[in-house]
């Protein structure tokens, strides 16, 4: 099933109440996984609601396998939600959690019990079933938050910053099974987070919300290497933004920096934004951009450095362990043509 919304916006209040979602329009195709991302406040909560029918839209049309839904209940969506809360019954086992959706929909006892079973199965709880919510950690709460969603066999699938209560390790962890589900599954899911690694890593496609506009939609990598705007190339990872120019040549310049950009853009003064990882360092005059430590911090695999240089302060991911560089240490910056983005002024 896809979920295609059409000019969909959204106001609380009155007629003359600003808006907090203007006209968006957007596509998720059947068995994709589609991130909504954004800032706090941006709309993208607001949008997971209007698909699940929590929300009405105040105009515009949510179509799911292109039938109209704007006005149904979410019962009659075949939608299930994970919410960020994971919103458990504290006082009910594992599988009575599991099972409740079920329960009130009058499937027979046995039957639920079987596919509660199998739905735990499925994400890793086979055993689990008189454990309460409290006993359990936060990445086994989030397992069966999943399994009630997936018991109800939906076809699309809405989960809410899903992950923003685990630590780092067990957010790489659930994303990645979360991802496994959804390609064995086959389901069509809208993933609202503000993490952009975790988009990066589970999405077939990035919509990037900003005051509730879309910003861009499009491929991760697409999104990251080619923004559309200076708010995309910032939210899409870490940039730094620098004022540069396009010669007449077609070339872009940045300091004594110059280079032939992958697509061609018009004469004049540009923003180029840089990712860290895209600067090249060395200890001898290569004919670079000069500059001088003056943070540095060690991380293992990277060494993460603030250079002072004639553009402006540079930060700098430095991936591989040698040499270690100092502060006060003088140095060359050049550019590789990855993570490097020119955008209009």
């Amino acid at each position: 099933m896809s979920i295609e919304l059409r000019g969909v916006t959204k106001r609380y209040g009155h007629g003359n109440a600003p808006l907090v979602v203007h006209g968006i329009d957007f596509t998720v195709p059947a068995g994709t996984l589609a991130t909504i991302l954004g800032p706090s406040g941006c709309g993208k909560t607001t949008v997971l609601r209007m698909i699940a029918g929590l929300e009405a839209p105040s105009g515009g049309r949510v179509l799911i396998d292109g039938r109209d839904v704007t006005l149904l209940s979410p019962a009659e969506r075949n939608v299930s939600m994970v919410f960020q809360s994971y919103a458990l019954f504290p006082h009910m086992s594992v599988l009575d959690n599991v099972r409740y959706g079920l329960d009130v929909s009058g499937v027979a006892s046995a039957e639920a019990v079987r596919r509660a079973h199998a739905a735990m199965d499925g994400v890793g709880l086979a055993g689990f079933d008189a454990r309460l919510p409290s006993e359990l950690s936060g990445g086994q709460q989030q397992r069966v938050a999943l399994a009630r969603a997936l018991v109800l066999e939906p076809r699309v699938l809405l989960f809410d910053e899903p992950l923003s209560n685990l630590d780092a390790r067990l957010r790489r962890s659930m994303r990645e099974e979360i991802r496994a589900l959804q390609r064995r599954l086959g389901l069509t899911v809208a993933y609202v987070t503000h993490d952009q690694s975790e988009a990066l890593a589970v999405s077939d496609q990035i919509i990037v919300m900003d005051a509730g506009r879309i910003a861009q939609q499009g491929a991760p990598q697409t999104l990251y290497e080619q923004p559309a705007s200076e708010f995309v190339a910032r939210f899409m990872g870490e940039a730094m933004l620098f004022d540069g120019q396009v010669l007449a040549d077609g070339r872009v310049q940045l300091g004594p920096l110059s280079w032939q950009p992958r697509r061609a853009v018009p004469v004049g003064a540009v923003r180029i934004a840089v990712r860290p990882e895209a600067w090249r360092l060395a200890s001898h005059d290569e004919g670079g951009l000069p500059g001088l430590v003056s943070k540095s911090a060690y991380l293992g695999a990277t060494q993460e450095l603030t250079i002072e240089t004639a553009v402006g302060a540079v930060f700098v991911a430095w991936p591989k362990p040698e040499p270690v560089w100092t502060i006060g240490q003088a140095l060359w910056l050049r550019l590789s043509g990855h993570g490097v983005s020119v955008l209009p002024r």
